[in-house]
This record gives C-alpha cells, sequence and structure tokens, in this order.
C-alpha cells in the first residue's frame, strides 16, 4: 500500500500536535482543584463533539469514532462515575440519567453519522457547564 509523503508528514504533524496537547493537559492536572478537573471534563466533552462533527464532514470515520468514544468516556468515567447516588439524591439521580441518555444519543451518532445528535448532547450538556463555570468564579463561601 502506498502512503503519500503528505499523509506521513501530516500523521507525523498530528502525533506531535497530540502530545503538546497531552503536555498541556497533564500540566494543567498538576495542583487542580476538584472543580477545575470537572470543567476540564466539559470542556474535553465539547472538544471531542467539535472534532467528531468535523470528522463527520469530512467523511474520517475512524477520526469521527475515537472522538465520539472520547466524548463517551469522559461522560461515563468521568461525570457519571463521580457521581455519588446515595448522598447526592434527586440531583445525581437525574444527572445520572441525563449521562446514561447522552451516552446513547453519543452511540447512535456513532452508528449513523448522525450531526443532530451531536447537537443535541452538546445543547444538553452547554447548561450543566455554564452553571459549572459559574459556581467556580464565585467567591468562597466563609464558614
Amino acid at each position: 500500500m502506498f502512503t503519500s509523503p503528505y499523509a506521513r508528514r501530516s500523521t507525523a504533524a498530528q502525533s506531535f500536535g497530540d502530545l503538546y496537547q497531552q503536555v498541556g493537559i497533564e500540566s494543567q492536572l498538576d495542583g487542580a482543584t476538584p472543580h477545575h478537573l470537572v470543567a476540564m471534563l466539559f470542556e474535553g466533552f465539547m472538544e471531542a463533539l467539535a472534532q467528531a462533527r468535523g470528522a463527520m464532514r469530512e467523511r474520517q470515520f475512524e477520526l469521527k469514532g475515537r472522538a465520539i468514544r472520547r466524548a463517551t468516556s469522559i461522560v461515563e468515567e468521568g461525570l457519571r462515575g463521580g457521581l455519588d447516588l446515595r448522598a447526592g439524591g434527586t440531583l445525581a439521580r437525574d444527572l445520572d440519567a441525563l449521562y446514561l441518555y447522552l451516552c446513547q444519543r453519543l452511540t447512535l451518532a456513532n452508528l449513523h453519522n448522525d450531526e443532530s445528535a451531536l447537537d443535541e448532547c452538546q445543547r444538553l450538556m452547554r447548561p450543566l457547564q455554564d452553571a459549572w463555570r459559574e459556581i467556580g468564579s464565585r467567591p468562597a463561601a466563609r464558614a
């Protein structure tokens, strides 16, 4: 199989870009508060959706699948996995149901190349991201 020199350079550049991004993320993780870590999950989710959307449009199905798997992993392992369903009450149960729904929609988006499902996931997650950002911008309450 023939691989053009451009494709090899593109792959190498992408690898260096991925490495650079990973180093940037790791440096953000050092000393990050739990609040900041969750904010990073929301940002990563939105970035993964944007990447999946672009890959769908460009018919880059492998990249689309990786991006959707990343978004699903963020929801399933990062956000949903961090819920305390016993102590969190109704809010935790509602978030758990939302996160489960998002994972289902992401799976269908991947299977059917359904950009509207990605849009729906973004619309559902955006208010949570905005609320989380708002909470983080408030001064800490004094006991």
